[in-house]
């Protein structure tokens, strides 16, 4: 058996140092075919390779929770913010103009809901449906870890098989299983794992100690996950830090359309993506524009 990872070797990271991207501006992308770079180049800005993702997709598992009761009076005019919109099928169709221009990433896992074993999933969308409907960007949960793991990747390797068929990129979102660790250890080895059986994009959550040997040892773009609601500081501090540490973007759902102004936290977020906005100056911007109304 190979041995595991036992710990941090900073001089093997070399953090310091961007990956080559062989004259695309994505990381890992420059042997993609043209169709697939095309549809990665709507989900991230070419001029700086970055991407502010909006999250509705909660209510497959979780019903119409908070902030996501009405997409259509509550989130719809919130897309126009953002670079690309994650959701379902379901919510796409009945929800979303079809004039909207955004990326769209579709998730394309389901299973079971909240009160039940969250790993148990299985492919709930055809690749059909998914050019169908004009998808930039096909994703489901990897479960990393958890009591379904073989079957999870097995998902997600038949998603990367019918996208490499039709030019559909693959962001495969890590998941912690039950038994594993939320640290960069465990991270560093779900998004490896991700890339290596072929996702072109990961989604994980940001952690606070080490979080740039994550990014530097994934070959592909990572986009940090934001997680649950927290104070609207801390999740413009958390994306500063995930960008300043490598991530080539942010996935965030509960922390806009959750918060008391999310135009203001989208267009907060925004100007740290694809701007450099610290923290601070970010935040002042939410402060004035939420107070603008």
């Amino acid at each position: 058996m190979p041995e595991v990872d036992q710990g941090k070797q900073a001089k093997n990271y070399h953090t310091d140092v961007p990956a080559d991207t062989h004259g695309f501006f994505l990381k890992g992308a420059h042997s993609l075919d043209w169709g697939m770079k095309n549809r990665l180049s709507r989900i991230f800005r070419p001029d700086t390779g970055r991407t502010v993702m909006f999250a509705v997709d909660h209510g497959y598992f979780q019903g119409p929770t908070t902030g996501l009761e009405r997409i259509d009076l509550d989130i719809v005019p919130l897309m126009e913010y953002s670079d690309a919109i994650m959701l379902t099928r379901g919510i796409l169709r009945t929800s979303v103009p079809p004039t909207n221009t955004k990326a769209v990433v579709m998730r394309s896992s389901g299973g079971p809901s909240i009160l039940k074993e969250l790993s148990d999933e299985q492919i709930a969308v055809d690749i059909e449906d998914a050019i169908r409907m004009n998808v930039a960007c096909i994703t489901l949960q990897v479960f990393i870890g958890g009591e379904y793991e073989t079957r999870s990747i097995h998902n997600m390797t038949k998603l990367v098989d019918w996208g490499y068929r039709y030019g559909i990129p693959v962001m495969a979102v890590t998941a912690v299983g039950k038994n594993m660790v939320r640290d960069a250890k465990y991270f560093r080895l779900a998004c490896r794992m991700c890339a290596e059986l072929g996702a072109q994009v990961v989604k994980t959550y940001y952690v606070p100690e080490d979080f740039d040997t994550v990014t530097a040892s994934c070959p592909v773009p990572i986009v940090m996950a934001g997680g649950k609601k927290i104070d609207e500081l801390d999740a413009l501090t958390m994306s500063y830090n995930a960008i300043r540490e490598g991530a080539a973007g942010v996935d965030m759902g509960r922390n806009i359309f959750q918060s008391e102004a999310p135009v203001a936290m989208m267009k907060a977020v925004n100007t740290i993506v694809h701007d450099n906005a610290t923290p601070d100056e970010a935040y002042e911007l939410f402060r004035s524009l939420k107070a603008e109304g």
